[in-house]
């Protein structure tokens, strides 16, 4: 799978309901280098990217998603952000080493915080406590709760080969109300879930999108759009880091350099280290500043 970093959009025409695959391998990977996350750690953070990749796709304007879960256990916060390009970044932080390996062990008692940053409006926020026994459970109880929506996730991590992945059943809004169609629906959905239970890590990590989804509903009438891909892109750069530098007074900035000779400032993300000295620094310590 090492080629695959792509999410694949479905519609199933006869069952008013729509699908996603994501698969993903050098992503993942990019955003986990550099920290030595502990297993557990780097498998919740890899259904995390690929929950919110799941999520970024149902977005049906311009803009970002941003997916935290906070708690009291080793793992105190773990985010993934993303937009419509399918543009992602994440971490994890800990406030302890540990060996755990479930969503409880490592998150504690908890929320999960979903925050939708549309280019145009207003953004929005919608709040779920962990109180399932697995993330995708999690994400399925926030749309029941929060947008109505009957929705099932799966998600997988393979954390020894850095790949994970997961899949998106989404019953679609019907105009018509009527008991009978309703009925309809829900038959329909929990019979596309059952063929989506059938989904194997090794087939998700292995499989090209079409011969899976050809595996799980060859009996279905199955629209697929355009692949999109998926990428990591932290987004930070020496100027992000001027701009943070230039709110800062120019006599603190002066005693910095002063004690160390440079400022430096290094990305929480990809642990990239930007360093400044005092030439580099003129601008933002003479007495008038432009």
């Amino acid at each position: 799978m090492s080629q695959f970093n792509v999410l694949n959009r479905y519609l199933f025409t006869d069952a008013h309901a729509r699908g996603e695959l994501v698969q993903l391998s050098s992503s993942f990977k990019a955003i986990i280098k550099n920290h030595n996350y502990p297993s557990g750690v780097e498998k919740l953070l890899g259904e995390l990217l690929s929950a919110t990749c799941l999520l970024t796709a149902t977005l049906k304007f311009e803009g970002d998603i941003t997916v935290q879960l906070q708690g009291d256990g080793p793992v105190g916060y773990m985010s993934v952000s993303g937009n419509n390009n399918q543009q992602m970044r994440g971490i994890a932080k800990m406030t302890e080493e540990t060996s755990a390996d479930t969503l409880k062990g490592l998150i504690g008692k908890g929320t999960m915080i979903i925050t939708i940053r549309p280019s145009v409006g207003e953004a929005y926020q919608g709040v779920v406590a962990l109180d399932q026994e697995t993330l995708a459970g999690c994400l399925a109880h926030y749309f029941e709760v929060s947008e109505q929506i009957p929705t099932k996730i799966w998600l997988f991590s393979d954390t020894e080969q850095q790949l994970t992945g997961g899949a998106l059943v989404q019953l679609l809004p019907d105009g018509d109300g009527s008991i009978e169609n309703k009925q309809k629906q829900t038959t329909d959905f929990e019979h596309l879930c059952q063929l989506t239970n059938t989904i194997k890590s090794e087939e998700l990590f292995s499989l090209e999108a079409e011969a899976l989804l050809y595996r799980l509903y060859h009996q279905e009438a199955v629209n697929i759009f355009e692949p999109q891909t998926v990428s990591y892109v932290c987004g930070c750069s020496a100027d992000k880091c001027l701009t943070a530098i230039a709110q800062i007074e120019p006599s603190e900035i002066k005693a910095i350099l002063a004690e160390q000779g440079k400022i430096s400032m290094t990305c929480d993300y990809c642990v990239t280290t930007y360093d400044f000295d005092e030439l580099s620094l003129q601008e933002y310590i003479s007495d008038v500043r432009h």
